[in-house]
C-alpha cells in the first residue's frame, strides 16, 4: 500500500509533468481550478489547486475533503502512483471505477485532453 509520502512525490510528478507536456495537454491544464485528491485507502486528502499548468499542493488532511473543490479526484494511493507511472491509462480507471473524476462540464471538456 502506498504512503501519503509516496503520493504526495506522485502528485509533485504529475506536476512536473503537466509543466513539461506539449502545448495542447499543457493549455488543457492552464486552468485556474480548486483541486482535490481523496486517497481511499488512507483515507487523507490531499487540497490545493491547478494553476498555470502546475498543480499545487497546500494541504493534506483526513477524511474526505472538508469542501468542494472544482476538480475533485478519489482513488487508492495504488492506484495515484500506477497513474503517474504510466502503468494505469486514466481512460480504463475511470470508467472501471478505480478513479473518480468530478467537475463541471465545461472543466471535464477541457480536461478531457489529459485523460
Amino acid at each position: 500500500m502506498a504512503t501519503i509520502q509516496e503520493c504526495r512525490e506522485a502528485l509533485d510528478t504529475l506536476s512536473d509533468n503537466l509543466a513539461r507536456a506539449d502545448d495542447g495537454v499543457r493549455g488543457a491544464a492552464a486552468l485556474d481550478r480548486s483541486l482535490s485528491c481523496h486517497i481511499t485507502d488512507l483515507d487523507q486528502t490531499f487540497t490545493g489547486r491547478l494553476h498555470a499548468g502546475r498543480i499545487r499542493v497546500d494541504a493534506v488532511a483526513p477524511g474526505p475533503p472538508a469542501a468542494k473543490a472544482e476538480i475533485r479526484l478519489a482513488m487508492t494511493g495504488d492506484d495515484l502512483l500506477a497513474l503517474v507511472a504510466g502503468d494505469l491509462k486514466f481512460a480504463k480507471a475511470w470508467a472501471s471505477g478505480r478513479v473518480k473524476l468530478e467537475a463541471g462540464l465545461r472543466d471535464l471538456l477541457r480536461l478531457k485532453s489529459l485523460l
